[in-house]
């Protein structure tokens, strides 16, 4: 085709080298143009086009094509090849330049290969988060094994180009680097072993709630990668984890709790140990006008007076005998109203139980669940309840623990 064009020029008047220069010249140009045209098609035609019907369409997964910029890299192929087919046609009669630039622009192509495939990747990543499967297996850490391994090759290509060697050439002296290899990618190696066996055994996925605290790690999960777990906390800070160290160490996942069908409630209320008494007939009456506890007193109280009757004991003192403490009736009264409680769920552990004492009293603990798992009503109802139950402690008799204060000190002294 130069022989052509420069024969053109010679017959018209021009010197065989200015017109092979010309020649050269205008093919040079003719390239360029047709790259040009190669690059306007791809990029603004058919890129555009596609983007345009992509974004017609109702289903919002192929949207992830155009955001990760699949179609606009593949796009920069078109120039890249125009040049690698016709350059040659520019530099006809010069193999060392010929070489170069088919080296140079397949380097090239060798690179937009790699970028390709990582948008590709990542575009299938984000299409894969879509779906519900994601939650509980994870698969970034894989994907970034695959970008490893085509970062890798593709890099052993483009440096046999560079020294004019074949790629098995270098894959065959990898193998007297094992050990430096290993050693360079040992967190890489470890994340890939710890990612398999999180992902296998379903320890940890995206969107769990970890707890580590020798890491600082206490929130949400927002991404499990080959090398790091990213946790961003409930204060809004991100800490990052080694993915082997939670693999090598202990960790807490939430999820349980997020999959059950309640939230654990486990405080306890102190009562102070000089407020318990055995109850006396007034006591009893005051109490028996508690809605809650009115059928279980009548049937406390018809049991224990038959007790004391057929033993023969009488009611001049209230040691003699069996009788109803106000501790007692209070830990049933919690039971009773933590019962008619909508949002406490009766199907899963309930508990109202008296602990040891300890130097702040005597502990009443409650070990129920709540049906509202979401962090800000779960604290809501939780304080809703004790903040019921420390209201009416005193219409037992009963004073909740405290320890005393200045202002204690000063009023008992004035007292006095």
């Amino acid at each position: 085709m130069l022989n052509i064009i420069t024969s053109w020029f010679s017959t018209h008047g021009f010197d065989p080298a200015l017109a092979e220069l010309m020649a050269r010249g205008a093919t040079a140009a003719s390239i360029l143009v047709v790259c040009i045209i190669a690059n306007f098609v791809a990029k603004h035609l058919i890129v555009r086009g596609l983007g345009y019907l992509i974004s017609q369409t109702e289903n919002q997964r192929d949207d992830i094509f155009m955001e990760r910029k699949v179609l606009s890299r593949l796009a920069h192929f078109a120039p890249a090849v125009v040049v690698y087919l016709l350059a040659p046609v520019a530099l006809e009669g010069y193999e060392s330049l010929i070489t170069l630039m088919s080296n140079i622009i397949f380097i090239y192509m060798i690179f937009l290969g790699m970028l390709f495939i990582d948008s590709l990747l990542n575009a299938l990543v984000d299409i894969y988060r879509t779906f519900d499967a994601s939650r509980n297996i994870p698969i970034k850490s894989f994907v970034q094994i695959a970008k490893l391994v085509v970062f890798l090759i593709g890099t052993i290509f483009i440096i046999s180009i560079i020294l004019g060697k074949t790629p098995l050439y270098l894959i065959s002296g990898l193998g007297a680097l094992t050990a430096v290899l290993m050693l360079v990618f040992k967190d890489t190696l470890l994340g890939f072993v710890a990612g398999i066996q999180l992902t296998t055994n379903k320890m940890l996925a995206r969107g769990d709630w970890l707890e580590m605290p020798k890491h600082n790690a206490d929130g949400v999960v927002l991404d499990v990668t080959l090398t790091t777990v990213k946790v961003q906390n409930w204060d809004k800070t991100i800490t990052t984890v080694p993915t082997y160290a939670l693999i090598s160490e202990s960790f807490k996942n939430w999820r349980g709790m997020s999959e059950s069908a309640g939230r654990r409630i486990k405080r306890a209320i102190y009562i102070d140990i000089n407020s318990i008494k055995l109850c006396d007939d007034a006591m009893l009456k005051r109490f028996q006008k508690i809605t809650l506890i009115g059928d279980y007193l009548d049937t406390k109280i018809n049991e224990i007076t038959a007790y004391n009757k057929n033993n023969q004991i009488g009611d001049d003192a209230l040691i003699n005998g069996r009788r109803l403490t106000n501790v007692g009736t209070f830990r049933a009264y919690v039971e009773a109203y933590l019962k008619e409680h909508p949002l406490i769920n009766k199907n899963m552990t309930f508990l109202v139980r008296q602990l040891a004492p300890t130097e702040h009293g005597l502990p009443i603990e409650i070990y129920v669940f709540c049906r509202d798992k979401v962090w800000r009503n779960y604290e809501a109802i939780q304080a809703d309840i004790f903040d019921h139950l420390l209201a009416v402690a005193p219409e037992f008799d009963l004073r909740v623990f405290q320890i005393a204060a200045g202002s204690d000190f000063r009023a008992a002294i004035q007292a006095a």
